[in-house]
């Protein structure tokens, strides 16, 4: 088994536009079953935010906002932190402790949106092949 974001990232990633209502973005969270939703904030479709369930925590439950009312980019992170496909996994997990994230939307050398890893995708590698002997 390889230790490699490319091996362990999700895809197809999930993407919402920023325009969308959080209260959408919700239901798309809640039906695909994730915990975040990359945002394509620019036509050049390399530009990239993120809205995660923390985010609609902390900025809509916490903050007592309606979420039909509230529109994605006003709650989501931007600019954000991308991930490579050839880093190990541990080189992503010691970046995602870096910035307290805890997804990381994954580019390849253009620039394109090709994966999404995150530290559930980290914790299943952990415990699906261990983490002693992997040379």
């Amino acid at each position: 088994m390889s230790f490699y974001v490319r091996e362990w990232m999700s895809t197809p990633v999930i993407v919402v536009d920023p325009d969308s209502s959080v209260s959408y973005a919700l239901t798309l969270m809640r039906r695909r079953k994730v915990h975040s939703l990359v945002v394509n904030i620019a036509e050049d479709h390399l530009t990239y935010g993120i809205i995660t369930s923390t985010d609609i925590r902390d900025k809509i439950i916490a903050e007592d906002r309606n979420p039909k009312e509230t529109r994605v980019r006003e709650i989501m992170t931007a600019p954000i932190i991308t991930a490579r496909p050839d880093w190990t996994l541990q080189e992503c997990s010691l970046k995602m402790q870096e910035y307290n994230i805890h997804h990381m939307p994954v580019i390849n050398d253009q620039g394109e949106l090709i994966g999404l890893i995150s530290v559930t995708d980290i914790f299943t590698a952990a415990e699906e092949v261990g983490w002693g002997d992997y040379s």
